[in-house]
């Protein structure tokens, strides 16, 4: 991120094919923001509209100050757009939302005043959620309940755009695929404190949502990521181990089972071994068994020699320190 001038808030916002809305949300960002009585600045990061929202951008640029557009060559999604964002961000608070006007920017001075109560990510929570129930609402009640049980990270409303970050909890974070929605869990790693505050939302006034039900799957697969870099980036064979012991220990006992099935057969106890010599059943579903054990912990093998790279090639600790305290003696 840059760092050339001292900027108290600034404010990211991925636009896409909203030439109707950008040049309100504009007038309202300043009026909200100029009120605040701290440096601030507005980057507006379109991503790759095929409208005429980047000429509305320009326009936007030329009518109010303290305010920066980035345009994508095509299309990257929400999430890139959001990342191009945070590295442009020269702000020690960087606070998110959409461009569709169902984010209100006068809820901007709400999150900023529990950031300054020391928390470090602070969610909008739409109380009052001005969306279909059931192709919008629902997905999203069932979403967070998910999302929060996995991540152990409870908010009411990961969805909501609406945030608020301290720059030093974010400025580590790589954003892939949907994994925006997922910046308060993934702050939780490196120990933030965050909160919940309700915000207005309103109905959408220009155009149609972007978003529908089939991106619920690609945030439940991205949702695996993160519990994966949450609980196991630091010891993959934790996981993997564990789950090829699940493999491998029943498959082991079964073969056991059978070598003392043989054993007892030759010994002359037919009645309680016939079963386990005659029946070829035992023999592949032991070494199927096993095989998967092994396969897993050689997976997690794999697995901690690409976290050693992965943390090694970019002198990324796998610690967090707060702040530091020095003797004066």
């Amino acid at each position: 991120m840059n760092t050339t001038a001292p900027i108290a808030v600034s404010v990211v916002v991925p636009v896409f094919n909203e030439e109707d809305s950008i040049a309100l949300l504009g007038q309202r960002l300043h009026a909200a923001l100029a009120g605040l009585g701290r440096t601030y600045e507005i980057v507006l990061v379109d991503d790759g509209s095929s409208d005429g929202t980047w000429a509305r951008l320009q326009a936007l640029a030329r009518a109010i100050p303290h305010l920066r557009a980035l345009r994508f060559r095509r299309n990257f999604g929400q999430t890139a757009a959001m990342s191009a964002g945070f590295q442009a961000a020269r702000g020690d608070v960087i606070i998110t939302l959409d461009a569709d006007l169902q984010n209100d920017p006068a809820d901007i001075p709400l999150l900023l005043a529990r950031m300054d109560q020391g928390c470090d990510v602070v969610s909008g929570w739409r109380q009052q959620r001005q969306d279909p129930f059931l192709n919008r609402r629902l997905p999203s009640m069932l979403a967070n309940a998910l999302i929060s049980k996995i991540t152990g990270v409870h908010l009411h409303d990961y969805g909501c755009t609406l945030k608020a970050y301290r720059r030093e909890v974010i400025q580590d974070v790589h954003l892939y695929g949907e994994m925006h929605r997922f910046i308060p869990a993934l702050a939780s790693w490196v120990g933030g404190r965050i909160e919940e505050v309700p915000v207005q939302h309103h109905a959408r006034q220009f155009g149609a949502s972007k978003y529908g039900i089939g991106r619920t799957f690609r945030v439940i697969l991205d949702l695996f990521t993160v519990k994966f870099l949450l609980r196991y980036s630091a010891g993959p064979m934790q996981l993997f181990g564990k789950i090829g012991g699940g493999f491998g220990v029943p498959g082991l006992l079964m073969l056991l089972l059978m070598i003392a099935g043989n054993l007892a057969y030759h010994l002359g106890c037919r009645n309680f071994a016939e079963d386990l010599v005659k029946r070829p059943f035992w023999i592949m579903t032991a070494f199927m068994l096993i095989f998967l054990g092994m396969q897993f912990v050689s997976m997690g093998l794999l697995a901690e020699m690409q976290i050693r790279t992965y943390h090694e090639s970019q002198n990324k600790p796998t610690y967090v320190i707060r702040e530091t305290l020095e003797s004066s003696c």
